[in-house]
């Protein structure tokens, strides 16, 4: 199987990792190399600012189109920080739970939000 290297400095023309609109641009670059059935490496190099809105959008949202055991053998991240890891994990682990029950999650937000 192929390997790709997306690098997000590269991909997104930027040292801040913090829009969604970038992290959609990202999104698109795994989602198709995960769809020609290749393992994603996605460097983190030279990022100086990453955001949870920018991993949502770029890496979150794979959970709506792939199953989790897909995305975990044919995707890594690399050279991210510590923050970064700590950030992606909360954002996978949200994903998960978003996409497994989307309404449920809504409803969760609401009650929390008092609507």
């Amino acid at each position: 199987m192929e390997n790709i290297t997306i690098n997000i400095v590269n991909s997104i023309g930027d040292v801040f990792a913090v829009e969604a609109e970038d992290g959609q641009k990202v999104f698109e670059l795994i989602s198709k190399a995960l769809r020609d059935h290749k393992n994603v490496v996605v460097s983190f190099q030279n990022v100086e600012m990453l955001t949870t809105a920018f991993l949502n959008t770029a890496i979150g949202q794979l959970y709506k189109d792939f199953n989790e055991s897909d995305i975990k053998r044919h995707l890594k991240a690399s050279d991210m920080s510590d923050s970064g890891k700590v950030a992606l994990k909360r954002v996978v682990d949200t994903a998960k739970l978003y996409y497994k029950d989307p309404e449920a999650m809504q409803r969760s937000i609401d009650n929390i939000l008092g609507d």
